[in-house]
C-alpha cells in the first residue's frame, strides 16, 4: 500500500468520524488538502462557498440541522480569516464545528511571507482548542482529538496545517513519546444523562410547592418536545419559547404562548410576570431584562451544561443532564394538578394574540406588510420544512407569524444575531437533507452580504427557496436608534436591488410579489418551482418590529426621535396610527 501524504491522512480521519461534506472555498494554501479530497470524493463531499464566512456559516447549520460535526475549510491568511464570523455563530450557539485552515511553508513562518497570518494563535478565542500541524505524524492525533473536542463540548476546534506539510508522506519517523494510534479513536463516550436522585428530588420539591408554573424553553429542549408537553400537562404550565426553541413544540400545541423577548408575545410576558416558580429547560436566554427580577421567583433549571445553570437567573436547584431523559426521570416525582386556572387564563390570552397576529396578516394596504408574507408563506410550508431566518426585522415576523408546525426545524444566528447567515443556512440545510423542503427567510440587508451564494444553489441544483423582505433600509438599526436612543434614524437607508434580476442573473428564478392578494398564490408558485428561487417582496419600511409591549421610555425615546428631525418622521406617524386604528375597529 502506497504511503499516504499527510493530507489524506486528515481526509481519511474526518472520513472515520462520519464526515461527509466539507463547505469552503480553494486555495494555494490547502492545495495538498483539495487533492485529497478530490480522490475521495466518493466518500466526503466538498461545497464550494462563494466566500469563507459563508462557509463557516454553512458548516454551523450543518451541525444545527443534523446533530453532527460541520467542517469548513479555507486558505491561509486572508481565506481563513473569512472563516471568523461564521466560526463566531457556531462558538455563541453551542455546535459541533471543525475549521481547517492552510498556512504558507512551514520554515517561513514569522519571516514577513506572504499571506503570513498565525492563524492558530487568532482562532484561540473562537476555537476552544488551536492546533498548528507540525508533521504527517502529528496529523491522525490531533484531528482525532479536535473532532472529538467539537463533539463533546459542543464547540469550534481549528486545526492549521502548513501547505508544504500537507505534502509529507508517511515515513515512520515519531519521537519516540508519538505511539502509533495512540489517539486514534472515533470512541465518543457518553454521560449518563441524568442528575442525581438527591438533586431530582429537590427539584420536584420546588416545583411541587408551586402554584403557578412557567416553562421557559430553549434550544437545549429541542428533541425533547414529547417530554416538554407531558411535563406541562403534569404542571398545568404555560410553556414559553426562547428563538433558538423556537421548534421545541409546534405553535398549535395547547401549551406553548409563543416567543418572549422583543421578538416575543404579550402572553408570554404575561406568563413570566404572574408565575410564583420559573422552571428554565435548555436555555440560557440572553435577554434577562425579561426575566422576572432576581429572586423574584422561585426557580429550577435543566441544562447538560453545568456552567449555564443560574447564568441568566437564580434557580433553587439546578438539574445538569439532558432534557429528555432528565424530565422522564423528574416527571414521577411530580404531582399533577387539578388546578388549571393559570394555565387556561394563558391560552386565553393566546387566542386573543393570535387573533391579533392574524388581523395584521391580513392587511391589504400597499406597500405590503410584512407580516402578510410571512403569514402566507407560514400556511404553504411542507410539515418537512426547514426555515432558515436571518437577523433584523425579518426575524421578528419570521417569529411572530410563521408557525411551527410538529416536524419542522427551525433556527437563525441565536446569540450573535450576525447578519448573512440565512441563505448559507438554507443551502447547507438542503444539502443535509436533500429530500425536505428548504426555505431562507431574510431582509434585503442581510442578503446583499452574501448574495453570491445564490450561485452556490444554482451551481449544485438546490431546490433553496429565499424570501427577502425587500423595503430598502436597515429597518432594526432604524428602528432601535429611534425607540431605544431617541435618535432618528441616521446610515440605514439602502441602495435598492433587483433580488429577482440577480437572482435570474446567477441562474435561479426570480419573482416579485407587491400586491397582499395576490401574495398566497405567488408563494405557492414559487415553492413549486424546481430549482433555487429567489422571491422578492416589496414591504412597507414604516412597519415597526415593536415589542409586545411598549414601556413608557421606549415610547418617550420614539417621540423625542420624530421631534428631532427624523426625516421620515410624518410616513412613519402615519402608519402607527394607521396601524392601531384598523386594530382597533
Amino acid at each position: 500500500m502506497a504511503s499516504r501524504t499527510a493530507a489524506e491522512i486528515l481526509v481519511d480521519t474526518l472520513i472515520e468520524w462520519d464526515v461527509r461534506v466539507v463547505f469552503g472555498l480553494p486555495g494555494d494554501g490547502i492545495n495538498g488538502i483539495m487533492e485529497a479530497l478530490r480522490q475521495r470524493q466518493d466518500r466526503i463531499r466538498f461545497i464550494q462557498a462563494r466566500h469563507e464566512e459563508a462557509a463557516a456559516f454553512m458548516a454551523c447549520a450543518y451541525a444545527k440541522y443534523t446533530s453532527t460535526l460541520g467542517v469548513c475549510l479555507a486558505t491561509s491568511g486572508p481565506g481563513g480569516i473569512h472563516l471568523l464570523n461564521g466560526l463566531y455563530d457556531a462558538k455563541l450557539d453551542g455546535q459541533p464545528v471543525l475549521a481547517i485552515t492552510g498556512h504558507h511553508f512551514h520554515d517561513l513562518i514569522g519571516t514577513y511571507a506572504q499571506q503570513d497570518v498565525d492563524l492558530d494563535k487568532l482562532f484561540e478565542n473562537v476555537a476552544r482548542s488551536s492546533v498548528r500541524i507540525m508533521g504527517v505524524s502529528h496529523v491522525a492525533p490531533v484531528t482525532h482529538l479536535a473532532c472529538r473536542t467539537s463533539l463533546a463540548y459542543g464547540c469550534v476546534t481549528h486545526l492549521n496545517f502548513p501547505v508544504d506539510l500537507q505534502e509529507q508522506k508517511e515515513n515512520g519517523g515519531r519521537s519516540k513519546r508519538n505511539v502509533v494510534r495512540h489517539a486514534d479513536t472515533t470512541i465518543l463516550p457518553r454521560g449518563g444523562g441524568v442528575p442525581s436522585d438527591e438533586h431530582l428530588n429537590a427539584a420536584a420539591e420546588v416545583l411541587n410547592a408551586g402554584e403557578k408554573i412557567t416553562m421557559l424553553v430553549g434550544r437545549g429542549a429541542l428533541g425533547a418536545g414529547d417530554e416538554v408537553e407531558r411535563l406541562a400537562e403534569a404542571l398545568a404550565s404555560p410553556v414559553v419559547k426562547a428563538l433558538l426553541g423556537k421548534a421545541v413544540l409546534p405553535d398549535d400545541s395547547p401549551y406553548t404562548t409563543g416567543g418572549i423577548g422583543l421578538l416575543g408575545t404579550k402572553p408570554s410576558e404575561e406568563a413570566l410576570e404572574g408565575c410564583d416558580t420559573l422552571l428554565m429547560v435548555g436555555t440560557s436566554f440572553p435577554y434577562i431584562e425579561f426575566l422576572p427580577d432576581p429572586g423574584e421567583k422561585r426557580a429550577v433549571q435543566i441544562d447538560c451544561d453545568p456552567v449555564r445553570i443560574g447564568l441568566r437567573y437564580p434557580v433553587e436547584v439546578g438539574l445538569v443532564g439532558d432534557a429528555a431523559r432528565t424530565i422522564r426521570k423528574l416527571l414521577p416525582l411530580l404531582r399533577t394538578r387539578s388546578e388549571r386556572g393559570f394555565l387556561e387564563t394563558a391560552r386565553r390570552s393566546m387566542q386573543d394574540w393570535n387573533a391579533l397576529m392574524e388581523k395584521r396578516a391580513t392587511r391589504e394596504d400597499r406597500p405590503m406588510k410584512p407580516q402578510v408574507l410571512a403569514a402566507e408563506l407560514s400556511k404553504r410550508l411542507r410539515p418537512d420544512a426547514i426555515v432558515s431566518c436571518d437577523s433584523g426585522t425579518a426575524a421578528t415576523w419570521f417569529a411572530r407569524h410563521i408557525r411551527v408546525q410538529r416536524g419542522q426545524m427551525y433556527s437563525l444566528s441565536g446569540n450573535l444575531a450576525t447578519m448573512a447567515c440565512g441563505l448559507p443556512y438554507a443551502i447547507a440545510a438542503q444539502i443535509a437533507h436533500p429530500g425536505r423542503q428548504s426555505v431562507a427567510f431574510v431582509g434585503d440587508g442581510a442578503l446583499t452580504m452574501l448574495m453570491g451564494e445564490l450561485a452556490t444553489a444554482v451551481k449544485y441544483a438546490l431546490p433553496v427557496k429565499v424570501f427577502v423582505l425587500r423595503n430598502d433600509t436597515l429597518g432594526q438599526i432604524k428602528w432601535e436608534q429611534m425607540v431605544f436612543l431617541g435618535n432618528p434614524e441616521f446610515g440605514c437607508d439602502l441602495q435598492p436591488i433587483d433580488f429577482a434580476a440577480v437572482a435570474r442573473a446567477c441562474g435561479a428564478t426570480g419573482m416579485r410579489i407587491e400586491d397582499p392578494a395576490a401574495c398566497g398564490s405567488q408563494i405557492e408558485l414559487a415553492l413549486e418551482t424546481p430549482g433555487p428561487v429567489v422571491v422578492e417582496a416589496i414591504v412597507d419600511p414604516f412597519e415597526p418590529p415593536m415589542p409586545a409591549a411598549i414601556k413608557a421610555a421606549q415610547a418617550v425615546r420614539f417621540g423625542e426621535a420624530l421631534a428631532r428631525g427624523e426625516p421620515d418622521r410624518g410616513e412613519i406617524i402615519r402608519t402607527v396610527l394607521k396601524d392601531r386604528i384598523k386594530e382597533m375597529v
